[in-house]
């Protein structure tokens, strides 16, 4: 392969924090929204759905850019085997975070990522995140910052949320959406060497 990458990236996700993680690689991409309906199937496991999710979400926007490497994304939180996506509104923010405050959970994100070739590859990385104890006030004044209502678990580690975080175990960037290190070696055993990544332009 080229010292650059030839074919255009894209990314399959409207998430400006994915978007934000890309840039500061100075990856040249774009960003496209998938068509997608996004559920659970009845029984499905945390990791296969966001597996499954993220595999949808690519081949989607690949569907109509087959000359393209493509991205997919999928972040969830988990805690007792329950799934965490977005609130919907401020009672269920407060009662996500009721949940996770003083304690372990995971955040997990399936990334997908398909080759020109359309050879294609999986990850789905977890990280443990901790939170601090937390007072029924400090929650409600925590989600009057109005910055977790796109957010999985409603809290951004990246934020203001980061003062919710006791510590992390793992993968910083999977609990901002996009396990960068992951979705780099992802590219590497598709044939774009980690020499290489940091030569594109923008």
């Amino acid at each position: 392969m080229a010292d650059t990458l030839k074919e255009e990236i894209i990314l399959a996700s409207a998430s400006p924090r994915r978007k934000l993680l890309l840039s500061e690689l100075g990856w040249s991409f774009v960003a496209e929204k998938p068509m997608i309906e996004e559920n659970r199937i009845e029984n499905e496991n945390p990791e296969n759905m966001v597996a499954r999710l993220a595999c949808m979400k690519a081949e989607d926007v690949f569907s109509r850019h087959k000359l393209s490497w493509v991205i997919g994304a999928d972040t969830i939180v988990v805690i007792d085997e329950e799934i965490l996506g977005k609130p919907q509104n401020i009672s269920e923010a407060i009662s996500m975070l009721e949940k996770l405050q003083g304690r372990e959970h995971t955040v997990m994100t399936g990334v997908v990522l398909i080759a020109p070739t359309h050879t294609k590859r999986t990850l789905v990385e977890k990280t443990k995140v901790k939170f601090r104890t937390l007072t029924r006030k400090e929650i409600e004044a925590y989600v009057s910052c109005a910055e977790c209502f796109d957010k999985a678990g409603s809290y951004a580690i990246q934020g203001r949320g980061m003062l919710l975080v006791e510590r992390i175990t793992g993968c910083y960037f999977n609990v901002v959406g996009l396990p960068i290190e992951g979705l780099s070696k992802m590219f590497v055993a598709l044939g774009w060497f980690l020499d290489k990544q940091w030569r594109i332009q923008k």
